[in-house]
């Protein structure tokens, strides 16, 4: 007798998980009994520590395998629960899944772009974001090519995160439409100061929050919430790298105002003006009863386009991959904590030759914790990476120390495109188009992180040796 489908299924995932754990254990959390490395002390001949990578185990390929032999593919069934764990969890009215966080910025900014928002609020070609100069490219490119001007302020180099001193000259009445910042490296920005400034100024405010899932902000009242909640729109990556991954994907975010819900969607699936579901036809039952445009009345809606829009969306398979990564959230988000602070302690007595990153807020470090200013404000960082800046006055150069890493196997990053001004691209824009952007200082902070910061891993995926080992390597370098 044949078997039937269902335990045909049963079979195959119960075979799947069977061979992940098999096959992948290196991809395991650093603390899991499982993983090859744990607590182990390996020698510099035959160990590599990536910055970053992929953390599963067999419940994500078991997901994978389970959503591809249902082979639906397109976002559907799990996308939606995808989507409503991930609002859940940040305690916010929805997240609407992309392709990758790139893709969701670009989301971000063009559904602000849309015609249905009032007309003071609109974002017209030619008016300006406020956003800073270090960081990654995609957090500033959709708003050229929404053809949006960015005005960048300089960074605080010990954060990472913008320098909010050059604010007030930033900002030109009529023409400053948003303030954008990521917070870099899972630090999370002083949203209290951008917060109080776009209220003042009523302008919208996204949060870049695709290195920061799981980071905390407090004001001075002790109201807290997750980074990415207190924007109008917020963004994530689930790339490798970041805090949970779906291969390639991301989110946008939406705190409270439903509205922009439909633009981000639209924007996302085609420029649509229907909001159906794939699969469904009539949600708005006025299927061929709408005019709009110059089109005929009755053009079927699921065929009518508001917005000149993208298909960015990602794959239902991912979504089922993401939502494995969601159940284990909070303990990657505790072990990038746990691992930041083992380097740190580990790095102490360094600062001779180092400036170690502090959270927005915090005035120093030491083995009992941080001190903070007087702000009242307080952060809680879910790292993304360990950053220091080589000192001017130290006895090599920030590429000697990264040639080091890299011949010892240590994974290692620059602070992503650095001074960003000063990329090719962006220096062409200028010759090509000098209106492009405006810059308020002279970036100073922008070119120390270009030309000091470096930063490694602190993945949930690194075991206890392999820590030791990235310690044990930085002070042999500086000993020698």
């Amino acid at each position: 007798m044949s078997k039937s489908p269902e335990a045909l299924k049963a079979e195959i995932l119960k075979l799947t998980r069977e061979y992940s754990r098999l096959v992948h254990a290196n991809n395991r959390p650093g603390d899991d009994p499982l993983h090859p490395g744990n607590g182990q002390k390996n020698d510099s001949g035959n160990l590599s520590v990536p910055y970053a990578g992929r953390v599963f185990d067999e419940d994500e390929v078991e997901a994978a395998v389970s959503s591809t032999l249902d082979f639906w593919l397109t976002l559907g069934k799990e996308g939606d629960a995808l989507q409503e764990e991930l609002a859940k969890f940040l305690g916010i009215k929805k997240s609407i899944l992309t392709n990758s966080g790139s893709s969701a910025n670009l989301l971000a900014v063009s559904s602000l772009t849309s015609h249905k928002l009032p007309k003071e609020k609109r974002l017209r070609p030619g008016d300006e974001v406020i956003t800073c100069a270090a960081g990654f490219p995609t957090t500033v490119s959709p708003m050229i090519q929404n053809q949006l001007v960015p005005v960048f302020l300089d960074n605080n180099p010990v954060t990472g995160n913008v320098d909010f001193s050059g604010l007030e000259e930033a900002f030109v009445p009529g023409k400053t439409k948003a303030l954008m910042f990521a917070h870099t490296l899972g630090n999370p920005f002083d949203l209290k100061t951008a917060i109080d400034f776009c209220k003042k100024h009523d302008l919208w405010l996204i949060e870049d929050n695709c290195d920061a899932l799981g980071c905390s902000y407090t004001m001075p009242d002790g109201t807290t919430q997750y980074t990415g909640t207190w924007g109008d729109l917020s963004t994530q990556s689930f790339y490798p790298p970041h805090h949970l991954t779906m291969g390639e994907g991301g989110a946008v975010n939406i705190r409270r105002d439903m509205k922009l819900k439909i633009l981000v969607e639209s924007f996302r699936d085609w420029g649509r003006d229907c909001w159906c579901a794939s699969g469904i036809d009539n949600t708005c039952n006025k299927r061929f009863g709408w005019q709009l445009g110059e089109l005929p009345e009755g053009y079927d809606h699921k065929y009518i386009y508001s917005h000149i829009g993208y298909n960015i969306k990602p794959l239902d398979t991912q979504a089922a991959i993401g939502r494995q990564q969601v159940k284990k959230l909070p303990k990657f988000i505790q072990a990038r904590k746990d691992n930041w602070e083992f380097l740190r302690k580990g790095l102490a007595g360094m600062d001779e030759f180092f400036e170690f990153c502090l959270p927005t807020h915090a005035t120093g470090w030491s083995p009992d914790g941080f001190t903070w200013d007087g702000s009242g404000c307080r952060v809680d960082c879910s790292w993304f990476g360990f950053m220091l800046l080589v000192r001017p006055e130290a006895p090599f150069t920030k590429s000697a120390f990264a040639k080091h890493l890299d011949q010892k196997k240590i994974g290692n990053r620059m602070l992503f495109g650095g001074n960003l001004v000063r990329q090719p691209a962006f220096v062409q824009l200028k010759k090509d188009y000098p209106e492009a952007f405006r810059v308020v200082g002279d970036l100073v902070g922008a070119d120390r992180i270009m030309n000091e910061a470096i930063f490694i891993g602190v993945y949930p995926g690194l075991t206890k040796g392999q820590m030791e080992y990235m310690i044990d390597g930085i002070q042999e370098f500086v000993r020698r």
